[in-house]
């Protein structure tokens, strides 16, 4: 485990740690959309990242700091999402148990997928208190070890290296756009960015229908989620108070953005890059066309965070 904000050493190690796990994604660029922008844009492409998002990489990077004897006790989270898969999958690749706890009303799909790594499923009520009491119980019953979906400095550490492989590939970028949700990426990209390249201007994107990270960067306290109404369903966590405490050090602003506004960067990437991405992705783009003065010749990276998208709900 790590006990305290990863510095750039445990970064680097985390990225030494889980290169045979991950995927290196690769970094796209669209004449067209820095046309439509006016930046020149450089995305990283964690929808292509296994299992479909970037949490692969704070899963396996949590999971690897765990000695032999506690790992052998299993891995387990709480997760209606890609936080599970990525559980899953890094439990399946180091040989141990995998108990992911999902919402009853979580999709079929979802659960399935989860299975399909050989994991447990613990079916719980769908309200957070249901969630967290079904943890309790399964990690009291099987001894299995906790990973956090962001509230985690080896998770934060793991979300790091995306940004950290993006740094190294394009020199110069003036500005770094993440989606904020819970934090942990926010966070791994503020470090990443303050160690190896402190220029950079780093914004968190955020739904406005779920701004309590834009609330809280403002007030200086954590500030409760007051609605969970958003496209961008993997934005829906509330910040944590160790992703919260290096955001509000080393962010330098966030940015909310409309339903419509996100629902429009969407589209565009899915039109003119090709690509599957997931709402929650789409809202750092919606922040570059929301405040086209602000960002006109920058040179910008952003992270895509996901792929795993619904296709008989999409919203165009």
């Amino acid at each position: 485990m790590l006990d305290r904000i990863p510095t750039l050493e445990d970064i680097q190690d985390c990225a030494q740690r889980i290169q045979s796990i991950i995927h290196h994604t690769p970094v796209l660029t669209c004449g067209n959309l820095d046309e439509v922008s006016g930046a020149q844009i450089f995305f990283k492409c964690e929808n292509f990242q296994k299992i479909g998002a970037f949490k692969m990489r704070g899963a396996s990077s949590a999971g690897t700091l765990l000695n032999d004897e506690a790992r052998q006790k299993g891995l387990a989270t709480h997760s209606s999402g890609n936080h599970g898969q990525a559980v899953a999958l890094t439990a399946k690749m180091l040989g141990v148990p995998a108990y992911i706890v999902m919402p009853e009303n979580a999709p079929s799909v979802k659960k399935n997928a989860v299975k399909g790594y050989g994991a447990q499923v613990i079916e719980c009520e769908s309200t957070a208190a249901g969630r967290q009491n079904m943890l309790d119980k399964v990690v009291v019953n099987t001894g299995a070890h906790f990973i956090s979906p962001y509230n985690d400095y080896g998770v934060i550490a793991g979300q790091a290296t995306a940004v950290v492989e993006l740094l190294e590939e394009v020199p110069g970028l003036e500005i770094m756009i993440t989606p904020l949700g819970g934090g942990g990426l926010m966070a791994g990209a503020a470090l990443a960015c303050h160690y190896l390249q402190p220029s950079i201007e780093v914004i968190g994107g955020e739904p406005k229908n779920a701004d309590d990270g834009y609330r809280s960067f403002r007030s200086g306290k954590i500030e409760p989620l007051a609605t969970e109404v958003t496209i961008a369903d993997g934005l829906r966590s509330p910040l944590g108070d160790k992703t919260f405490g290096i955001i509000k050090e080393y962010v330098n602003d966030v940015v909310t953005v409309t339903e419509e506004e996100i629902i429009h960067a969407m589209r565009l990437i899915w039109e003119r890059m090709k690509l599957v991405i997931e709402p929650s992705c789409a809202v750092p783009f919606a922040v570059v066309l929301q405040q086209p003065e602000r960002f006109k010749d920058k040179k910008i990276g952003i992270i895509l965070t996901g792929g795993n998208v619904d296709l008989t709900r999409l919203p165009f």
